[in-house]
């Protein structure tokens, strides 16, 4: 049976700036349910901080939460302590789903790590330049093209323009 793609999700300012203090930075109503639609029936790995500042699993998703901690456990949750047990756990869980994509949610440290993994992106490109202590990091941009763009405007339910952005990687796979 063929992997599922790896997708990473985010939601990066212009300046690179994804959060601050373990939570979200900007109100923007029509990414959360962007995020729910990429990711709902599919597992989704994330980072302790990043579950810790949800505070729960996510509603139709299988949360993979992917710590050092030996001694971390949540209810409703899967947990792993290495890279390669959270993305083989997250196929597992994936193919049993029947799920299109296995989805990376954040933070910082996840998204480093998974970008070299990644297949698609799907990124949010909130035009703000927000202070932040959690950053997107650095990638390699030419590695993806650019497939689809949405612009929005700000407007009563999101507090600064922003744009939904989808990336193939070129050439294939970035696990193969």
């Amino acid at each position: 049976m063929a992997a599922l793609p790896l997708v990473l999700v985010a939601a990066i300012a212009d300046n690179g700036v994804i959060g601050s203090d373990n939570r979200l930075i900007w109100r923007l109503r029509t990414d959360l349910k962007r995020f729910r639609q990429l990711t709902t029936g599919c597992p989704v790995v994330m980072g302790r901080k990043t579950f810790l500042s949800i505070g729960k699993p996510l509603p139709g998703r299988e949360t993979i939460v992917l710590t050092r901690d030996p001694g971390f456990a949540a209810e409703g949750v899967h947990v792993a302590h290495g890279l390669d047990e959270a993305l083989a756990l997250a196929q597992r869980l994936g193919a049993k789903m029947g799920a299109p994509a296995v989805i990376i949610g954040g933070g910082t440290e996840i998204y480093a790590q998974m970008l070299a993994l990644a297949d698609r992106l799907e990124l949010t490109r909130v035009h703000a330049a927000p202070a932040g202590d959690a950053r997107f990091p650095a990638w390699d941009e030419s590695a993806f093209a650019e497939v689809a763009r949405e612009d929005h405007p700000a407007d009563s339910d999101n507090e600064h323009a922003f744009s939904f952005v989808s990336y193939r990687r070129r050439g294939g796979a970035g696990r193969g």
